[in-house]
């Protein structure tokens, strides 16, 4: 799934990186007009303790800016928001053309 998301983003913006913020990584980093957009992408982030959701976020939340950060995952659920993070299900995402 990180291919197909990593595609999708050079397709869309041109830019793409891997980033590492202290000693997690994070999966992409997409250049938008000058601006980073940050991306994490998993399968799914539902378990019992709720331990993988908060791995995935985790280098999400240590970024010092203000930029876009984005959950992707397979997960049927709704658009939502964890601290200012957007979770969404992957082919909303990449139906819709945009971020």
């Amino acid at each position: 799934m990180e291919n197909v998301i990593f595609l999708e983003l050079l397709r869309r913006w041109g830019e793409v990186y891997v980033g590492k913020v202290d000693n997690l990584e994070v999966d992409f980093v997409a250049v938008q007009n000058g601006e980073p957009c940050y991306y994490q992408v998993a399968y799914t982030v539902i378990d019992d303790d709720g331990s993988i959701l908060k791995r995935e976020l985790a280098p999400l939340k240590r970024i010092k800016d203000y930029n876009k950060r984005f959950l992707i995952t397979m997960d049927l659920a709704p658009k939502m928001s964890h601290d200012g993070i957007t979770q969404i299900y992957a082919l909303d995402w990449l139906m819709s053309g945009r971020s």
